[in-house]
């Protein structure tokens, strides 16, 4: 925390100095290799009003984690903890973004993707502050190449001012009502429209750690890549905007197949965003709502069924389960039934000067149920800031410091201390704590289009185990976009 404050009052005592452009780099800056401006400068395309775009994407990370300490590993044959040898994890993406516009108002989004990755210890053994956030439940060293959005939009106007939307990765440049409906359906990632953020969102240019993609308490229904299909609908008006969405869950927890009742088996989510001036620099609010029902367990109904009948425990079930070989510890499999889970957030960001942007996120999950699609935390707060390196004449690096903390509740611990295991995290025991990472990086911007991003993270707890750690885990990144 410490670390945090010092880079706090850095950017702000800095604040005083000549101020640079923006707070974020610009997607369509005029050295940047892009792809619709020159065609657009050849007469062949309009970037102001568009019927097509394409853009792509290709990012490398590299991370390496050095051995720690800790006074037991997989106690008892539990199997979800985090090896305390030294690991090296990577993961690559490469992926095109698609539009075109069929009719007026409309837009149809295609995405592919390729990926291949190797995480450490196999994705287990961290809670909510897993160190890569492009790795997948299902990584594979092998690349992969899969379909990861395919929807339709529709936007109708209800008049207002008239605002001009950039021509972007999924957003077709054009000229739309500042009061309007939107309406989107197909194949997505719920947070392509929930829980934006402008300092703490894109981490192919931003932060490394999953802390801060978004709120890591928000067990949003995806499929083990992190997208779904459903509905949204986003009614803007002014500098407010209201937004519901109903999307499938997975089958399973965070296994790939999704399962196809949308009325017995869904995730709602329901936000309400307010954008503001606040001396003179632009920021916003955002208050979310998620109510999933899932065939998922509640920690309490694993722990009672076992203390009932010890043959109901982690190696017995034929369901659905993580393969744990601890003989004498509670199992989910044994608890699922139809449930409901529960969370409230709310994000925060707002740019200080020209250059520096501050952002907050905090989440209170019920912690009832099991995690089923996204981090173990039950309980998420992440903050910090981003500045350009506007100031020493590198006006397209950027420099970031975050902060984020995660908490389970008494009955998610308790079922860990029993032996058992959920998605991520069962080391046989646990010494309850908070779960933290700071996470420190620089963005190198090297030529046009082409960052190097060197990035710190120190982990406290992992697992939400004060018997484990510190971890320490540093990276490069490579991004290059067209």
């Amino acid at each position: 925390m410490r670390y945090l404050l010092a880079f706090l009052l850095f950017t702000a005592a800095a604040s005083f100095k000549v101020q640079a452009s923006v707070a974020e780099p610009d997607p369509r800056a005029e050295d940047q290799f892009d792809v619709m401006n020159w065609l657009t400068e050849q007469g062949l395309h309009n970037i102001k009003e568009e019927t097509w775009n394409a853009y792509g994407q290709f990012t490398y990370i590299s991370s390496w984690k050095s051995a720690f300490p800790a006074l037991y590993t997989n106690l008892n044959g539990s199997n979800h903890s985090l090896l305390t040898s030294a690991e090296r994890s990577y993961t690559g993406t490469a992926t095109l973004f698609l539009a075109v516009k069929p009719w007026q108002g409309a837009g149809i989004y295609v995405v592919p993707e390729l990926i291949a990755a190797e995480p450490l210890t196999g994705l287990l053994g961290l809670g909510g502050v897993i160190q890569n956030f492009e790795l997948q439940k299902n990584g594979s060293k092998d690349p992969r190449v899969y379909l990861s959005r395919a929807y339709i939009r529709q936007t109708f106007g209800f008049g207002g001012n008239q605002l001009q939307l950039a021509s972007d990765p999924m957003q077709l440049g054009g000229m739309v009502d500042s009061r309007r409906l939107v309406i989107t359906a197909g194949n997505f990632s719920i947070l392509d429209f929930f829980d934006k953020n402008t300092f703490s969102g894109d981490l192919r240019r931003q932060f490394n750690n999953m802390a801060f993609l978004t709120y890591a308490a928000y067990d949003f229904a995806a499929d083990a890549r992190g997208y779904t299909i459903g509905m949204v609908a986003e009614y803007y008006h002014d500098d407010w905007a209201l937004r519901f969405g109903h999307i499938l869950p997975p089958a399973d927890p965070n296994q790939l197949p999704l399962s196809f009742k949308p009325f017995t088996y869904y995730g709602d989510q329901v936000e309400l965003e307010h954008k503001h001036t606040l001396f003179g620099q632009p920021g916003a609010v955002r208050v979310l709502g998620y109510r999933n029902r899932e065939n998922m367990g509640q920690w309490s109904d694993a722990i009672n069924a076992y203390q009932l009948n010890n043959n109901l425990n982690a190696t017995t079930c034929i369901g659905f389960n993580y393969g744990s070989d601890n003989s004498t510890a509670p199992d989910l499999c044994w608890a699922r039934k139809p449930n409901i889970k529960m969370g409230i957030g709310i994000n925060f960001e707002q740019q200080i000067t020209e250059d520096i942007g501050l952002f907050f996120r905090g989440m209170y999950s019920d912690g009832k149920t099991e995690v089923y699609s996204y981090t173990s935390n039950d309980r998420s707060i992440s903050l910090g800031s981003l500045m350009k390196g506007s100031r020493w004449g590198r006006e397209r690096d950027m420099v970031g410091i975050g902060y984020a903390l995660g908490w389970i509740s008494k009955e998610h611990a308790n079922y860990l201390n029993l032996g058992g295991i959920d998605g991520f995290i069962g080391d046989g025991r646990i010494n309850q704590a908070v779960e933290s990472v700071i996470d420190i990086f620089y963005s190198l911007n090297v030529a046009s289009s082409l960052w190097f991003t060197a990035d710190y993270q120190h982990i406290e707890n992992p697992a939400y185990n004060a018997d484990r750690g510190p971890v320490n885990i540093y990276a490069i990144k490579g991004h290059f976009q067209f």
